[in-house]
């Protein structure tokens, strides 16, 4: 729902509220037909075979950030902090524009259609690309994106283990599954949040909302981002594209958008991004649509194992997965490619295709990033590990690692 009023566009957002955007610089961003784009690219990809609600888009996420930066640049000058209308309205620019390198499910495509470039990379492109299509009025908010800005704190509210771009997601993303328990104090610690020799810091009294901070994270990954069933649909995607990647190479026809088409017929890296103008077009065209309804053709499709991936996409059948504290056997992987390759009819050198194997780690809190810092009344700064009670250092610090066994089920 959109209303005008003071000169402002205002949006009714499920998790917040009421978001205003002001009129100028920020509304044309809104605007701008490759923000537009992240309405057409769910936040959480394939996610939702496990929370049927989270259908959320990153369109809605980027106003969330946003809404929350809005807050937390009024809330450092109420305590003092002199920030100009001019870098306020740059930082919220960039936080806008934080995720708009996304591609379609997330960040599936890197390293199956595109590889060695990473969707920031993309991000600063695509703002520069606005930046020219607006006249040069982002060249301050590029700065605080990249951090060459003098005020390093801007940055860190945009990128850092505390920043306002974590602080919607795991909002949002607890809100859209129902997993309540990820369902942080981000007005609280917004509230906390101070600046001390240029760097964010958060007032002792926002030490409880940060210990909860740092275990709803843990508890969101392991329960949401990398739930099993959710790793397990998103391996078979990854495979179906590689397929059709690899089909394509050895020149069997398979059928594609021009965008998607482009990306499956050509090796696109970081090079070829720089030295073929018409690559990032293409990119800018992807989104969630052109890969679901290439797999509909692909069900159809005469090589066995392309149309059996995109059957298990379209059909919800899902790999099945193990997870282990140790690597997997390679006995265990010979016996599987054996299985599938008599199971299919295929040969065992194509049985890969039809699993994965994946070593996922996962830590809470790294003390050698961006740490975070608690500010006590007489002036002194603790590291979070150091100063809470609840969590101790090793076991925020704790690497998590397992290994995924995904492959084709059979019955």
């Amino acid at each position: 729902m959109h209303l005008l009023m003071n000169d402002a566009k205002i949006i009714n957002d499920p998790v917040f509220g009421f978001i205003k955007i002001p009129q100028g610089l920020l509304y044309d961003i809104v605007r701008h037909p490759l923000f537009q784009r992240l309405n057409r690219i769910n936040q959480l990809g394939l996610a939702s075979v496990v929370y049927p609600g989270a259908r959320h888009t990153r369109f809605q996420h980027s106003l969330g950030a946003f809404y929350l930066m809005s807050e937390a640049i009024l809330s450092l000058q109420q305590k003092g902090h002199f920030i100009f209308d001019s870098e306020a309205e740059a930082v919220e620019a960039a936080i806008l524009m934080h995720d708009i390198g996304h591609g379609p499910f997330s960040h599936v495509l890197e390293n199956t259609l595109i590889s060695g470039i990473s969707h920031e990379d993309i991000s600063l492109m695509m703002m520069e690309q606005i930046n020219r299509d607006l006249g040069g009025l982002l060249c301050l908010a590029i700065s605080i994106f990249k951090d060459e800005y003098p005020k390093r704190f801007l940055h860190q509210l945009i990128s850092s283990q505390l920043d306002m771009d974590r602080l919607d997601y795991l909002r949002r993303d607890s809100f859209f599954t129902g997993v309540t328990e990820g369902n942080i104090g981000s007005a609280r610690i917004i509230k906390m949040l101070n600046v001390v020799d240029d760097r964010l810091v958060v007032e002792q009294k926002g030490i409880y909302s940060l210990e909860n901070y740092l275990t709803t994270r843990r508890l969101m990954y392991w329960q949401v981002y990398l739930h099993k069933t959710a790793v397990g649909y998103e391996k078979v995607l990854v495979n179906m594209l590689t397929r059709a990647k690899d089909l394509a190479r050895q020149g069997t026809h398979v059928f594609a958008s021009p965008a998607l088409a482009y990306f499956i017929d050509n090796d696109v890296d970081a090079a070829w991004f720089a030295s073929h103008p018409e690559a990032l077009q293409m990119y800018e065209e992807l989104d969630d649509s052109e890969i679901w309804s290439a797999m509909k053709a692909w069900k159809h499709h005469s090589d066995k194992i392309l149309s059996t991936l995109a059957a298990d996409m379209l059909d919800r059948r899902i790999f099945k997965v193990e997870v282990h504290e140790e690597p997997i056997a390679p006995e265990r992987i010979d016996e599987l490619q054996t299985q599938i390759a008599s199971q299919m009819g295929i040969d065992k050198a194509d049985a890969h295709y039809l699993m994965s194997i994946n070593k996922i780690q996962k830590d809470m809190y790294s003390v050698d990033d961006d740490s975070i810092d608690i500010l006590y009344k007489d002036g002194t700064i603790k590291d979070i590990s150091e100063a809470s009670e609840l969590l101790n250092v090793q076991l925020l610090s704790k690497k998590i690692r397992k290994y995924y066994l995904c492959y084709q089920r059979f019955q």
